[in-house]
């Protein structure tokens, strides 16, 4: 492919327009699929909700010799009537906790300004002998706690008349999405392959080429490394939820869910909120909870271990610092949504120009690079 390309006899001027429009046209349809997931979203969640369901629809199909509309009509009943019910216990159970921890931030920032100053008293001989600049340091540290706790207090104070407004506004194209939602993953299900084939009839051949290409490979990112980053992070969720219940900690559900998140990122885990905790009470003198911590982190670490080659595999195929560059990268663009996308996006650019789908950009550029050395060439 290189000799092809680095042979073509075209004008400058003709590679430099080739190069030019293939740009444009990949930024604008980058630019307007963004914008076309985000106006037509109830048909997407429709559309993820018939992936999920169309093999239990299958199996129920053969097991049960059922017509295929009729399951899906029970498939979207019992996936919703699940959602809805998942929702409404665990939804209720973690307000509960967000409810009860806002209220008891004031006492928990004096248990833990409290902790600080007793672990300054218990290291006072070593803090006389830091630097000066070092103690200037770790009392700054106390004061900017102080004014980020009364901050803090003066924001979640604040009147939420105009949040709730906004919301009841909002309840019509809430529930109007909804309902398209539904319709279409019936749909979707019910006449799965009528709809792929009716498309693929209407679509021109280069585009259903390209399309397939970025289907598969985003099959392969979703289903794949997201399910089973998905599947471990539930499973690390109940060894923190079963930890923290047993030894009695509040806000067990908030905790667990946060330090799971933590492990569901790349290059963070359940030690970046657990090691620190274990420290902070050992400097405190709260010894059995720091064996606690400890036998809870131990615990996640080794059935991450033991499960992570099951389901992931022993690499997501991406160089550990490839890896690095793209979560900063989704971090500087997205913060921590940008994180979490950072990875199975550039996983699925990856297999993609594995697959060739940037060839006849990367030819242009290296045809039009060549050209331009040539120029520079003395004769």
């Amino acid at each position: 492919m290189k000799d092809t390309c680095l042979n073509d006899n075209r004008p400058f001027w003709k590679i430099a327009v080739s190069l030019a429009l293939s740009l444009i046209g990949t930024i604008l349809f980058i630019y307007f699929g963004y914008m076309f997931l985000g106006f037509f979203m109830p048909f997407v969640i429709g559309w993820f909700i018939s992936y999920v369901a169309s093999p239990i629809v299958k199996w129920l199909e053969r097991r049960l010799k059922i017509v295929k509309k009729l399951g899906s009509a029970m498939i979207i009943i019992l996936v919703l009537a699940g959602v809805i019910l998942l929702v409404y216990f665990v939804g209720s159970r973690i307000w509960r906790e967000c409810m009860a921890l806002i209220q008891n931030l004031p006492d928990l920032y004096e248990e833990l300004e409290t902790g600080l100053r007793q672990i300054g008293d218990n290291l006072n001989v070593v803090f006389e002998r830091l630097p000066e600049a070092v103690q200037n340091a770790w009392y700054q540290m106390i004061d900017n706690l102080d004014q980020a706790m009364g901050a803090l207090m003066q924001q979640i104070s604040e009147p939420t008349v105009t949040a709730a407004s906004n919301f009841v506004k909002r309840i019509p194209s809430i529930l109007i999405g909804f309902i398209v939602t539904i319709i279409s993953a019936y749909f979707f299900i019910a006449e799965r392959e009528m709809v792929i084939e009716w498309a693929k009839k209407v679509s021109p051949d280069p585009i259903v080429r390209r399309m397939s290409m970025v289907m598969a490979n985003l099959k392969y990112a979703v289903g794949g490394y997201f399910k089973a980053q998905f599947k471990i992070m539930l499973v690390i969720f109940v060894i923190l939820l079963a930890g923290f219940s047993l030894i009695g900690i509040h806000f067990s559900i908030l905790l667990a869910i946060g330090i799971a998140f933590l492990d569901f990122l790349p290059f963070f885990g359940t030690g970046t909120a657990l090691i620190p905790w274990a420290v902070y009470k050992f400097m405190v003198g709260d010894y059995r909870m720091v064996v606690a911590l400890v036998i809870i982190y131990v615990v996640s670490q080794l059935v991450r271990q033991l499960i992570q080659p099951k389901l992931v595999g022993d690499s997501i195929g991406l160089n550990p610092l490839f890896t690095l560059v793209l979560i900063y990268i989704g971090y500087k663009i997205g913060s921590v949504l940008g994180m979490i996308f950072a990875v199975p996006v550039g996983m699925i650019v990856l297999n993609l120009y594995k697959a060739g789908a940037f060839d006849y950009i990367l030819d242009d550029v290296m045809l039009l690079t060549k050209r331009i050395m040539d120029l520079r060439e003395p004769e």
